[in-house]
């Protein structure tokens, strides 16, 4: 007897068989845990916890954040690398899965071998800022006296070999000039001296930088993302303030264990998409200082595999060496 097309397409349906051909695994089927290799609290949490309440809710299951902090994002990291490849463990790094290699020490997992890109998440942007008694009220300012006082300018960050002291690594490297790193134990004291005019410069994360900025206790003198923040729509890039190829900003993005099968990655790349993009969580995240940018799984392996080689020359040449 000749079938229909709707009938062989009903059967196929039946049977958990696609019309092309490839097996569509039931997804999830059961719990889900989302590793974030951070304390509660950070950019990087606030982003995993709004995108798995979202997920949750399309998927009628349950989404649970757990924290696995420590190593400077190793332990959970190496945590979620030896989870089941079933797509039941996701696990939501950040710049310093692309930035640690660099540093040539060796890591308990490979980001390019042992995990699968799923998804490019959400960007933090990272703002040049200076004390309100500084003599220069913009990039190309900048540039020109610190060219003329080599070392009499000092910048804070939140940490040695961290996101925030490699953007200024980065714009020493491509401004041409000479400024001393502070780093500090987190960005809270960072900004605590810049306020205090301990230190004239802080390359600062976008959360901590805007309740100061709107205060005017500091100026805002760029961004370092390569388009303008929705945070700061009128502060200009680094590019257009006049620092061409500068690009620096923190980000998060989504992993899982390598060999998990291809159409669960799919999956995952187009709920998570779908998540990021509703208009509330999008919202809730834009007020904690995260912009959202989800892509294609290759989209965002080439973009790790860039950012691993930008920031290991950065590394090298600045002769960074991790705490």
């Amino acid at each position: 007897m000749a079938l229909s097309r709707r009938d062989v397409l009903a059967l196929l349906a039946l049977s958990g068989i696609a019309p092309g051909g490839l097996a569509q695994t039931a997804f999830p089927r059961g719990p889900v845990r989302l590793i974030v290799p951070f304390p509660p609290g950070g950019p990087v949490d606030v982003t995993a916890r709004a995108l798995a309440q979202r997920l949750g809710e399309l998927w009628s299951a349950q989404v649970a954040v757990e924290n696995r902090s420590g190593g400077n994002s190793v332990i959970g990291a190496e945590a979620a690398a030896r989870a089941a490849p079933d797509g039941h463990t996701i696990f939501m790094g950040a710049i310093h899965q692309s930035v640690l290699p660099g540093f040539g020490n060796k890591l308990p997992y490979d980001i390019e071998k042992d995990f699968t890109p799923v998804m490019f998440g959400a960007q933090f942007p990272i703002i040049l800022c200076a004390h309100p008694s500084t003599p220069f009220n913009n990039v190309r300012e900048l540039i020109a006296y610190a060219r003329k006082n080599p070392g009499r300018l000092a910048f804070s960050s939140s940490g040695n070999g961290g996101g925030t002291h490699l953007a200024g690594e980065l714009f020493k490297e491509k401004a041409g000039v000479f400024m001393l790193h502070i780093p500090y134990r987190g960005s809270a004291p960072a900004m605590t001296d810049l306020l205090a005019g301990q230190v004239q410069l802080m390359f600062s994360d976008g959360p901590t930088a805007m309740a100061q900025v709107r205060s005017g206790r500091v100026k805002a003198l760029a961004v370092g993302s390569p388009k303008r923040s929705a945070l700061v729509p009128d502060l200009p890039t680094m590019i257009e303030a006049g620092l061409p190829g500068y690009e620096a900003y923190s980000w998060a993005g989504l992993w899982v264990p390598a060999a998990t099968p291809r159409d669960v990655v799919a999956r995952l790349n187009a709920d998570a998409a779908r998540a990021f993009s509703d208009p509330a969580v999008k919202e809730r995240l834009l007020g904690q200082g995260a912009e959202v940018a989800p892509g294609s799984p290759e989209q965002f392996g080439a973009f790790v595999k860039a950012e691993l080689a930008k920031w290991a020359a950065v590394i090298k040449r600045a002769g960074i060496k991790p705490d």
